[in-house]
């Protein structure tokens, strides 16, 4: 491993008065609102392509790629150097912080997010942690996935899920690991029914939902391709109150039939959660894809609301996400 530059060394200094300062903000929030995982750190220096998550007395640090080839032992210590300043101003040991690689990724592939992870149940498998969020709790995985298990940026959407599932009949489709259904239960939904092709995922949902005492009997996970689980309820005339649809931006998954492309199959899928909702209900659709146009001709049975501004929070200055409540018109 090679020395660290002059440069390095003034970089961390940037990288560390950074963290210090938004670490020390975002704490006041975090203990007012019962949550200990947040991001500290979002590519706020344009010389500094990393993220920096915090779940409770450990971290994730993320490299993005460079827009500049750099010799990888000199990355590596460049690296290195970063994740010790992490260590240091978040005051978390060093072996708990988890360093990453986000790759910008091609058309025809995706991030396999259980290529690598242990397929043992989420509460016998030792890379499981429990963390906090808005007074409810959540299994996250550091080490065996991309991605932790908790999509952080979601937090105020989930909030608002919780506040109109009240006596609602809850669909959450793409359920991952089930953290909006975790808040539609402690919300009062009446019922919610997870939808993922996972069995990884299901299991992991149906951990986070008992880790947090709710009444288990409401809910049910169903494996299942989305487009199929729809086109099922709709035959047999079901109907939900509020729909979750947050799907990833690409899928070629081998456990479903052709792939998900949400640029093109978003009006698709849109309108088959308008078949299955029910009369004054609403579809809280979320997405990454930043190309994605929402076109209310595609879709003209629908009234279109962008909530965008209200579902980001303020740990992620970007814009990770979009979102729209849509309802029947």
């Amino acid at each position: 491993m090679t020395t660290p530059t002059e440069k390095d060394l003034e970089q961390g200094e940037y990288f560390a008065n950074r963290i210090v300062k938004r670490d020390r903000h975002l704490r006041k929030w975090a203990r007012r609102s019962d949550t200990d995982c947040y991001r500290v750190y979002d590519r706020d220096i344009p010389e500094l392509p990393l993220s920096l998550d915090r779940y409770g007395d450990a971290a994730v640090l993320y490299l993005y790629e460079r827009p500049y080839d750099k010799p990888e032992a000199e990355e590596n210590t460049w690296l290195g150097l970063m994740a010790d300043i992490a260590s240091s101003s978040l005051a978390i040991k060093r072996d708990s912080i988890v360093l990453k690689t986000r790759r910008r990724l091609g058309l025809e592939s995706q991030y396999e997010r259980a290529d690598t992870a242990s397929e043992q149940a989420p509460d016998t498998h030792a890379a499981y942690r429990v963390v906090h969020e808005n007074g409810l709790r959540f299994l996250v995985n550091l080490d065996d996935y991309i991605d932790t298990g908790l999509f952080m940026d979601h937090r105020p959407a989930r909030a608002l899920i919780r506040d109109m599932a009240d006596g609602k009949r809850v669909l959450n489709l793409f359920s991952y690991t089930g953290s909006f259904s975790v808040y539609a239960l402690a919300g009062g939904a009446s019922d919610v029914v997870g939808v993922d092709l996972s069995n990884t995922y299901l299991s992991w949902a149906e951990r986070n939902i008992a880790l947090n005492e709710v009444q288990r009997g409401r809910y049910m996970g169903v494996r299942s391709d989305v487009m199929a689980f729809l086109e099922l309820e709709a035959s047999k005339q079901s109907t939900f109150d509020l729909i979750i649809l947050d799907p990833p931006t690409f899928s070629n998954s081998k456990k479903m039939d052709g792939f998900l492309d949400i640029i093109r199959h978003w009006p698709a899928l849109v309108s088959s959660c308008l078949g299955i909702l029910a009369p004054g209900g609403t579809i809280l659709f979320s997405t990454n894809a930043r190309s994605l146009r929402m076109e209310q001709s595609l879709i003209p049975e629908a009234v279109i609301q962008d909530i965008s501004s209200r579902t980001i929070p303020e740990d992620f200055r970007g814009h990770p996400h979009r979102s729209w409540l849509i309802k029947k018109a």
